[in-house]
């Protein structure tokens, strides 16, 4: 066949939008101007013909560049459709002219192009398809007889890429489908099923060619009852059958609120109203994915259309939104009304946010939330569902902006639009409505994230620091207005519910108020972290922390746990306010119940218990710990075996409620550390310290070492292993007596921090010693005199080796006198450390620094 002549390219640019699918949705890349080029190279030659689209906001920017090859599957759908694969990247692209006459003089070059490229003789299409056949392909006629052979037929074309495109040419040019749909009544007449089987594979076969034009025409108003007619008889479900013509054409589905005078606009709504059944019924289990690429862009490119023709036609909207404003009510259609206006929404969802925002702006101007307020309060729940469907679309897509709304509406005295929200929760039995009412409120109520002021500081320097400190969480006063005003009234009506507990001995809800309760309580939640100082009011002067633990007495658990878990944000936040606030109200103690009930079984219930518990513990919530022990010590007493508990009690016992760090007593070794009773003569209480194993050998030792560390050549490192170069007590010459010593022992004493904090478990140089054993102690007052009168001896000898040799009975004496001329000076106890003799502390690994109230 002889090649035809080179089309002539256009040069009128034709307003268009750009498309790109993503993701299975169309991205719009933007709005320009298309031309097609025929580019000549330097060498001469022709290159492949282009098409073009040039940016209309940047003209230097070109948003599209493509060409026309061969092996592009361009194809045009509709009027003011091209869509086509670039066989660079495999992405589907699509053009959507603003005129019909655009789109056919850009698809007619493109068209031509096409047509040179596959008539020419290296089509290759016989070695494809391994078989010496004639192009154009010739399928037999559409008869009863002939049903197998041109199943066969087509299943071998449609194994190729030539073979498809020559196959959809033959089914397009010969309107097969409309040879094959006659066939479909015949063969129900025979009964024949298999001659039905091989229809509804057949039309398989031509659907999944993915060609927009044979789609186009299978759900077109003559042919798509035969269609899914023959599609109802699947093989793969011999005895089963489908009831696909009787659901399309119910005629009563089709419900025309306002008349819609343009018939391409209502012939596309049917079209699209069959390439969703299409897509989802008929076809939804044998769909590959470019059939379901091709029956989404449909689909999308069709619903572009038709809400830009309703956003556009203001007599259209008019006459729609007069429906609720008319003196006679007609309730019937107002409920269509608000059905058609639910599904617009939900069209909506699928297109760019530009033209998203255009139509909702269109329908609030026209008075939607009078629509609204209207399906909200209805007494039919399919009104209510299209009515919270409607708004919780535009708050998905801007809540600002019904925010703006509600804003007019309190100014204008009227009743807010949360107002129809709370009474709507409240008496909803739908448990799907609540949810989306739950969200609405807590997304229409949010106040955003606080202003930080070290962020204004940042950016205003160091002098905005205070100023910044000032700044309220919100800056949008609206916003704050419309909080105060709701924590004013209509607070009250949406908890209302909760403070009604009060009082109540029965605590047997139905399924509609269990519910209810758990969403209150979700709200109350978010309430109480977004705001932060009305929540606290409100929650304190409705007592709404004791009307909730109310609810652990419930039969039902999971309403239970809504409690315990609200009780344990409360104490989550650490906030001081809500930590007494609980201890006032004493709710522990229920959620201890609970536990004492639940224990053993491990349950969702119990381990929301335990997790409460576990958490005063780990965060060493100090007044909660005493309150717990004080108050219901016994119900712990019982739950003792769980370490959780056992270590609560350990904690209190230990320091009596009153330590500021109670980790430091809980045992950590393997080995637990032996603790001594000292009594504290401030507080007369009982002090626990922890003692090392080494140090108790050290005071179970015989007097007989003071010997062994007198002797010059047993002179062990410290105790951090370090030796002492210099003494803790200086004496000044041999002839010094007691005198001396006491007071080198008081200047060394008074360079010591009385307020320095010790700790047991770390052991520096200068750490406090455990105390001693009393028969110790005897022990050594006995033989004072005779250890004394050796040590001074011994300094004699050897003065320069004196401060290093010194004995720890020496200091226990030294201790005595300077505590009777401290107190005698001072007139009441005073902090005096007494510091031993480095060789000593050397030697036994401790070092002594300890006050007169605890000896």
């Amino acid at each position: 066949m002889a090649a035809q002549p080179v089309p002539h390219p256009s040069t009128d640019k034709k307003r268009v939008k750009v498309y790109e699918l993503r993701n299975n949705d169309w991205f719009d890349r933007g709005t320009g101007f298309c031309t097609t080029a025929i580019e000549i190279s330097e060498d001469g030659h022709q290159r492949d013909p282009r098409v073009y689209v040039e940016s209309e906001d940047q003209p230097d920017r070109v948003l599209l560049e493509t060409r026309i090859c061969k092996q592009d599957g361009f194809h045009k759908q509709q009027e003011t459709l091209i869509v086509w694969t670039e066989p660079s990247n495999g992405v589907d692209m699509a053009l959507s002219f603003q005129e019909p006459e655009g789109c056919a003089t850009i698809w007619k070059f493109i068209h031509s192009v096409q047509q040179q490229y596959h008539s020419g003789p290296d089509d290759g299409l016989s070695e494809d398809t391994g078989v010496d056949m004639p192009n154009p392909i010739v399928l037999p006629p559409a008869s009863m007889a002939n049903l197998a052979e041109i199943e066969s037929q087509m299943r071998g074309f449609s194994g190729t890429a030539n073979g498809r495109d020559a196959l959809t040419k033959y089914v397009l040019a010969e309107d097969y489908i409309g040879k094959l749909i006659p066939l479909v009544s015949d063969a129900e007449d025979l009964e024949s099923l298999n001659d039905l089987h091989r229809l509804c594979n057949i039309m398989k076969i031509i659907i999944l060619l993915n060609d927009t034009s044979i789609i186009e025409h299978a759900v077109s108003d003559e042919c798509v009852i035969g269609v899914v007619g023959a599609l109802e008889y699947d093989p793969d479900f011999p005895s089963h059958k489908a009831n696909h013509r009787q659901w399309l054409e119910g005629e009563g589905r089709y419900k025309e609120v306002v008349r819609i005078e343009d018939p391409q606009i209502l012939r596309k709504i049917h079209q699209t109203y069959r390439l969703q059944y299409l897509k989802d019924v008929v076809l939804a289990r044998i769909l590959d994915d470019n059939t379901f690429s091709v029956l989404n862009s449909l689909i999308f490119f069709n619903q572009v259309d038709i809400v830009q023709h309703l956003q556009s036609n203001a007599t259209f909207l008019a006459e729609l939104f007069n429906i609720f404003k008319s003196p006679q009510p007609d309730q019937k259609r107002k409920k269509e009304a608000v059905l058609f206006i639910q599904q617009c929404c939900a069209i909506a969802k699928n297109l760019q946010p530009p033209a998203r925002q255009t139509l909702y702006n269109n329908f609030l101007a026209h008075g939607l939330l009078q629509v609204i307020n209207f399906g909200l309060r209805h007494s039919d729940v399919a009104v209510r569902v299209g009515a919270t469907d409607i708004l919780v679309s535009m708050i998905d897509h801007d809540p600002q902006m019904i925010r703006s709304m509600i804003y007019r509406q309190l100014h204008e005295k009227q009743p807010p639009l949360t107002d129809s929200l709370i009474d709507l929760l409240l008496v909803e039995v739908d448990l799907g409505v609540k949810s989306q009412i739950s969200d609405a409120l807590k997304v229409l109520l949010d106040q955003g994230p606080p202003i930080q002021p070290e962020a204004i500081a940042k950016a205003n320097g160091e002098y905005a620091v205070r100023a910044a400190s000032r700044i309220p969480p919100s800056a949008d006063p609206q916003q704050d207005n419309f909080l105060n005003g709701f924590y004013e009234s209509s607070a009250t009506k949406l908890f209302q519910p909760l403070i009604d507990l009060q009082g109540r001995a029965s605590m047997d809800f139905s399924v509609q108020q269990a519910s209810m309760f758990t969403y209150l309580i979700e709200i109350l939640c978010f309430f109480i972290r977004q705001h932060q100082h009305r929540s606290k009011f409100f929650v304190l002067n409705n007592d709404i922390v004791l009307r909730i633990s109310q609810l652990l007495r419930c039969p039902e658990k999971f309403l239970k746990l809504v409690a315990v878990r609200f009780i344990r944000q409360l104490i989550g936040l650490q906030d001081e306010f809500y930590v007494k606030h609980v201890l006032e109200k004493k709710v522990i103690g229920p959620i201890l119940d609970v536990l004492v009930e639940t224990m053993p079984k491990d349950s969702l219930l119990s381990s929301a218990c335990l997790e409460f518990f576990e958490f005063i513990r780990k965060e060493n919530i100090k007044e909660l710990v005493k309150h717990v022990v004080e108050n219901y010590r016994d119900k712990i007493q019982s739950l003792v075996y769980l370490d959780l508990f056992r270590t609560l009690l350990l904690r209190y016992d230990q320091t009596g409620g009153f330590s500021t760090n109670m980790d430091y007593y809980i045992e950590v070794d393997d080995e637990p550390k032996k603790r001594v009773g000292v009594v504290n003569p401030k507080t007369g209480l009982m002090e626990h310290l922890a003692m090392d194993q080494t140090e108790e050998e050290y005071w179970n030792t015989s007097d007989d070492e003071d010997d062994l560390q007198a002797r010059p050549g047993n002179r062990p490192s410290s105790a951090n292993g370090e030796p002492n170069a210099k003494p803790l007590v200086d004496y000044a010459s041999d002839e010094e007596g007691d005198e001396n010593l006491e007071a080198g022992a008081l200047s060394a004493d008074e360079d010591r921090q009385d307020d320095e904090p010790v700790k047991a478990n770390e052991t520096p140089r200068d750490s406090a010693p455990p105390p001693e054993r009393l028969s110790e102690k005897r022990r050594r007052e006995e033989d004072e005199e005779d250890d004394l009168s050796k040590m001074v001896q011994h300094k004699r000898r050897n003065s320069t080796s004196a401060s290093s040799n010194a004995s720890s009975v020496s200091g226990v004496l030294r201790r005595k006198k300077t505590v009777s001329s401290a107190r005698d000076a001072g007139g009441g106890p005073k902090k005096i450390a007494i510091s031993l003799s480095p060789n000593l502390k050397a030697g036994n690994g401790h070092g002594h620094s300890r006050s007169d109230d605890e000896a």
